[in-house]
């Protein structure tokens, strides 16, 4: 990284090399993986944007300097080549090093790519018929260099952004069994028995209290790493320590001494934390501004309002590339999951959502509504003509929502409503929902948020008024997504969670809907399943004409599969005043602790 220069009065302050940053993290989500081969009830910002990824870098890096695009200066990949008939990839790896010495090479991306192949639908952002299903062909032409042979000719954009932009190399180092050293990059009959080690070695992810982590740093396989950070420590409490990689390779190399995650437990504490300031043995320098305590509203959720803790920290709202939503789980096998797999059910619920009133009540104005699956900020010309504007297609509207459900065949006169026209017919409530059934539905959401409180509260209020009883819980962050996770029912999977919010969804690097809405994707939460979906986000993927996109995000919008709620900056940051080099943030929710300094005193 270059030196930079701060003007302090008449004299220069230069980044001065040391020093440590603690960072106070969102509650309820503790790092729970750090093998970058993430399940799906995994795939959290927590995990990946702000642990795996300060150790394990991808193939390719998105979002520096705030420009929301690829950056090969700080990628391992070179810019990819594509052969003239548009079918094949070739990929040359930069000569980085591994933590121990070993160069990254071709056989680190292929080790990756062979876990995909086998262990795909373990991963979080498996997609079935894709990466790397829709490879006809792939291997290494040298040490440095692999391909990729595609089975049609697709969008190169979405290849880069949504295809190769998942792979982590993986060093030598981890290709391994208890029994010693295997050959996952060049054998798939390896994969399972490596796989199978590599998760027992980073123990029980569902499982609060793994002890695992405390392990972590010492581990010969997670102590291997190609990123600016490696791991000191772990501790039960959730504490996690960071200090930098002598052997990382990239341009940006850390000043910090050590980068310090502690846990809080609720808005409010980390409220507390930061009012005691950025000084002293247990301060703060990273914290973020929980929505709650905005003392006054802000017309622009990207700049943010006035600061109450402006005396010790400066306010840099982080708007990520993202949406937000209520996950519905259609594989609930109970006569919930038939409820979810009626379109008029789930225009109700969206329809009783009043986004409005909690981005000006709730939100103060550092939210905006979110439409459909395309991100509404950052603005691109990527969203549908249709939702840049207003609420279409489905505002809050309490009377049409019970509308909707007298017209299939419900007795809104009471709440919950109860079903008195059984069948399939029109204007009957649909299959499997028998007479006599209440609509009456579970809906589960993290603790220790305020700001979410009031909008499950507000959101339970107004959907009873239509006749729909939203039953609300509470839940620990980390347990809510480990056991609302995807699911198929069956003996060890009763599968029976209703609806969950997590007070997050997705971010993107390209907004094709394939990750959330396709078939048994990873990311698929609540495995929603519409043959006219799949069929747009297809085409979504092979061509570069937005009108596609905005057929496709059209009719998500209108079918609503997940309840979309009110979208805001992933995080609003609190940064001490004496920490530099923090802006300007990536728009895809990276952190890159590499880049903050302290300054040297004025010359």
């Amino acid at each position: 990284m270059s030196v930079e220069t701060v003007e302090a009065g008449a004299g220069t302050r230069r980044p001065k090399q040391g020093g440590v940053v603690t960072w106070a993290c969102a509650p309820g989500f503790p790092p729970a993986v750090i093998f970058p081969f993430t399940p799906a009830e995994r795939m959290g910002t927590r995990n990946v944007l702000e642990f795996q990824a300060l150790m394990y870098r991808t193939l390719y890096f998105f979002g520096s300097d705030g420009v929301p695009d690829v950056d090969y200066s700080t990628s391992i990949g070179e810019p990819p080549v594509w052969s003239e008939d548009g079918l094949t990839v070739t990929i040359k790896v930069k000569p980085w090093k591994w933590s121990n010495g070993e160069t990254v090479c071709a056989d680190n991306v292929l080790f990756w790519v062979n876990l995909m192949k086998v262990k795909g639908a373990r991963y979080g952002e498996y997609v079935p018929g894709y990466f790397p299903d829709n490879l006809t062909d792939y291997g290494k032409l040298s040490e440095d260099t692999v391909y990729f042979t595609f089975d049609q000719v697709y969008s190169r954009s979405w290849v880069l952004k949504n295809q190769l932009s998942m792979i982590t190399p993986l060093p030598r180092a981890w290709d391994r069994t208890a029994d010693g050293p295997a050959n996952a990059s060049g054998d798939l009959a390896c994969v399972e028995a490596v796989y199978e080690y590599l998760m027992a070695e980073q123990g029980d992810i569902c499982d609060e209290g793994n002890e695992h982590r405390t392990r972590w740093a010492d581990s010969p396989i997670w102590s291997v790493v190609s990123g600016p950070w490696r791991l000191k420590s772990y501790t039960l409490a959730g504490v996690v320590t960071f200090v930098p990689n002598q052997h990382y390779s990239g341009p940006n190399k850390p000043y910090l001494d050590e980068f310090r995650q502690v846990p809080t437990f609720s808005d409010e504490g980390q409220y507390r934390m930061l009012q005691a300031g950025p000084e002293g043995p247990d301060a703060i320098q990273v914290g973020y501004l929980p929505l709650s305590f905005a003392t006054e509203p802000t017309t622009d959720p990207t700049v943010g309002g006035a600061n109450p803790l402006g005396d010790d920290y400066t306010l840099v709202p982080q708007v990520a590339y993202c949406i937000r939503y209520i996950s519905l789980n259609f594989n609930n096998p109970t006569v919930t999951g038939k409820l979810f797999a009626q379109t008029y059910l789930r225009q109700a619920l969206q329809s009783t959502l009043d986004q409005d009133a909690a981005v000006r009540d709730i939100y103060q104005g550092y939210a905006y509504r979110q439409n459909g699956p395309v991100p509404m900020i950052p603005k691109t010309g990527l969203v549908s003509p249709r939702q840049r504007e207003g609420a279409w297609p489905l505002p809050f509207d309490v009377d049409r929502a019970r509308q909707l459900l007298e017209a299939n065949g419900w007795d809104t006169s009471t709440t919950p409503a109860v079903c008195v026209r059984p069948g399939t017919g029109p204007g009957e409530a649909g299959a499997g929902i028998p007479a006599g059934a209440k609509l009456s539905i579970l809906l589960r959401y993290v603790e220790g948020r305020p700001a979410l409180t009031q909008l499950m509260t507000k959101y339970r209020r107004d959907a009873a008024a239509a006749g729909i009883e939203l039953r609300l819980e509470e839940v620990y962050g980390s347990v809510l997504v480990a056991e609302d996770a995807p699911c198929v029912p069956g003996p060890d999977s009763p599968c029976l969670w209703e609806m969950c919010c997590w007070n997050g969804g997705w971010v993107y690097h390209y907004p094709t809907g394939e990750i959330l809405f396709k078939a048994d994707a990873g990311g698929n939460f609540g495995h929603y399943c519409d043959p006219r979906a799949d069929e747009l986000i297809g085409r979504t993927v092979t061509s570069e004409d937005p009108e596609i996109l905005y057929e496709y995000q059209d009719y998500i919008a209108e079918q609503a599969p997940v309840i979309f709620t009110p979208n805001f900056p992933i995080r609003l940051f609190e940064v001490a005043r004496n920490l530099h080099g923090f802006e300007p943030v990536n728009p895809f929710g990276m952190i890159n602790p590499e880049n903050w300094y302290y300054a040297e005193d004025p010359q």
